[in-house]
């Protein structure tokens, strides 16, 4: 597009916006092809559409959205509430390039009361409205099952998919099936059931699905006394075994308070990408309802935005008319008779945090099945987050770590292991034998060692690594920078894994002078911290033990040149010791080794003779 095509299209489109009324409304972004590639929605359509094109707008994707923008439609709707409504209509009905995308994620099951003579209850995720009555969804299949269960306890609705009608129970057409002998049915196929009884049951259960469990108890109750005192004690009795069963299932349920009925909940939680919403209902005091939505952000939209549109999307989907609404923030929208609740304190605030503490497990699960398909996004996860807490320029893709190891400056040995997309690679891990450090000293020993990994480094010209990770404090963290910065001129950055007066792990250092990273100790991140530091100091102890070894096993016989182990192993074999070897004579090292190498070793003990 050239700049006169350009300019022609933005007088255009302000010429619409001139003419935009000061209503509510939703308005549409159209592209070239006049397709919607945006829904918005406003207080004030004329103010809120120039925003776009008359105010300083600092977000890059929106700005990108206005370039794409060649026509605008709107709708002039009486209320906010309204242009709400039907923003979010418009946005499941074209699903616009730039909107947000509400994810489900899969198709959740509900449970459906068939509208059938004699009703069937089954869950089911196909949801057609026209067989029945659809109770949900649930995001818990595991209390679906339970509330399923229970109503299957007390009512023993009917199983069985034929078509039974009156006509046909009159006429003897239906037998009783298997359910009807293990008294999982009451037959109402052969009239063992009255259509009344049944459909008494069938609406209890409808209440205890609309989470009135409560008020199914005190009509019970209020059965069970009128039979007893009809004195119908058998059918009393079947009553207060329904009763029973259905208060312990109702025990069972969370509680908040008697006092609150028919409440919402609502809280976001959110990240650079996603945003998932939790929705809570709350009915005679009990929470009967329980989802969370996720939406994928496409315009960096505000917590505030999504929320709103969460709030319409779910009580929609739920059917709810609740006239309180409890949300963790200012949410600027009004619904026709419908109040808005920030709690400090109390059950409400109880609720609240419920919810937000189901918003965050429901990220975690996400998160952890998204990584579970795919390993790598947890590791670039970690990496990214790393990244962040030390404020790196790049992601810390090439990591090495650093220890020693020595007893009392015998056999000093350092380690150097990598890790890379925060995995360990094994064949790029280095070990050294310390040359020229004499007794224990930590600091000259990883000094010497840095050195020679680095100089090597750069003369062979092979990448450095993105952080240094030194098993140590402040002091070990000094001798890298030593190193690395003063001698090497090199921009590499250097952490430090600092440990308490136990010897464990807990804090992470950075910077110079080095400061402690806010990062908690049981974080994922710390763990892969921690094993990194473990892993160094393993490959250290590993390589100082074998060292050790070998100095151990070491004999006399070892200094003696042109004799080899086979040739070592059958004189000690034969006469035990180095010190009889040493007082064997020529001729008894000759039957046993021949005589070549039975003169060298005879001369090597016999040299000053």
């Amino acid at each position: 597009m050239t700049k006169e095509e350009n300019e022609k299209r933005l007088a255009y489109l302000k010429g619409i916006v001139s003419r935009l009324p000061d209503k509510p409304g939703s308005y549409q972004f159209y592209d070239h092809e006049h397709t919607i590639i945006y829904v918005g929605k406003a207080k004030n359509l004329k103010s809120r559409v120039s925003s776009y094109f008359y105010a300083e707008i600092d977000r890059f994707k929106t700005k990108v959205l206005v370039s794409k923008i060649f026509d605008i439609s709107y709708t002039v709707v009486n209320t906010e509430e309204d242009a709400l409504l039907l923003e979010n209509a418009l946005i499941k009905k074209h699903n616009p390039r730039y909107n947000v995308l509400l994810k489900d994620g899969k198709t959740y099951p509900s449970i459906c009361i068939t509208k059938e003579f004699f009703p069937r209850i089954f869950k089911t995720r196909n949801i057609n409205k026209k067989i029945g009555t659809f109770y949900g969804p649930y995001s818990h299949v595991t209390s679906m099952n339970n509330i399923l269960g229970i109503i299957k306890e007390l009512y023993h609705p009917r199983t069985c998919r034929q078509p039974i009608t009156k006509e046909g129970i009159e006429a003897g057409k239906y037998q009783v099936c298997l359910d009807y002998h293990i008294k999982k049915c009451m037959g109402p196929c052969v009239g063992k059931q009255s259509y009344n009884d049944y459909q008494k049951n069938i609406l209890q259960a409808r209440e205890i699905l609309k989470g009135n469990t409560r008020q199914v108890l005190n009509d019970l109750k209020e059965e069970m006394l009128r039979l007893s005192e009809e004195l119908r004690f058998e059918e009393a009795e079947e009553v207060k075994k329904k009763y029973i069963a259905l208060d312990q299932f109702a025990s069972r349920s969370q509680v908040v308070s008697h006092t609150i009925n028919n409440v919402d909940v609502f809280s976001i939680t959110s990240d650079e990408k996603m945003a998932f919403i939790n929705f809570i209902h709350v009915s005679n005091g009990s929470i009967n309802q329980s989802f969370t939505i996720e939406y994928k952000k496409k315009l960096e939209e505000t917590d505030d935005e999504l929320l709103q549109l969460g709030i319409i999307e779910l009580r929609q989907r739920f059917k709810s008319d609740a006239k309180e609404i409890i949300v963790p923030q200012e949410v600027d929208v009004e619904l026709e008779n419908v109040t808005f609740t920030i709690p400090q304190r109390g059950d409400k605030k109880t609720l609240l945090d419920l919810s937000i503490m189901n918003g965050k497990q429901y990220k975690l699960d996400r998160l952890k099945q998204a990584e579970k398909l795919n390993p790598e996004q947890k590791q670039t996860r970690l990496m990214k987050e790393l990244q962040d807490k030390l404020h790196l320029p790049k992601l810390p893709y090439h990591i090495e770590c650093f220890d020693n190891s020595n007893i009392s400056g015998s056999d000093a040995v350092a380690s150097c292991v990598v890790f890379k997309k925060m995995k360990p690679s094994k064949k790029d891990y280095k070990r050294f034998n310390i040359k020229t450090v004499k007794g224990p000293d930590d600091y000259a020993s990883m000094k010497e060692v840095v050195s020679r990994r680095y100089n090597r480094l750069v003369d062979e010209e092979q990448p450095l690594p993105d952080l240094i990770i030194a098993d140590g404090g402040k002091g070990q963290m000094e001798v890298i920078r030593e190193v690395i910065q003063d001698e090497l001129n090199l921009d590499i950055p250097i952490a430090g894994l600092a440990k308490d007066d136990r010897h464990r792990t807990n804090e992470l250092l950075y910077g110079f002078p080095p400061m402690k990273v806010a990062l908690k100790v049981e974080s994922e991140l710390f763990h892969v911290l921690t094993q990194i530091q473990d892993e160094v100091h393993r490959f250290a102890i590993t390589f100082h033990r074998e060292k050790r070894s070998k100095h151990a096993l070491h004999s006399e016989l070892d200094d003696i040149k042109g004799i080899g182990k086979k040739t070592k192993d059958a004189l000690l074999q034969a006469l035990k010791s180095v010190k009889r070897i040493r007082e064997a004579d020529l001729e008894t090292l000759s039957g046993l080794i021949g005589k070549a190498k039975a003169k060298i070793i005879f001369e090597y003990f016999h040299q000053e003779e």
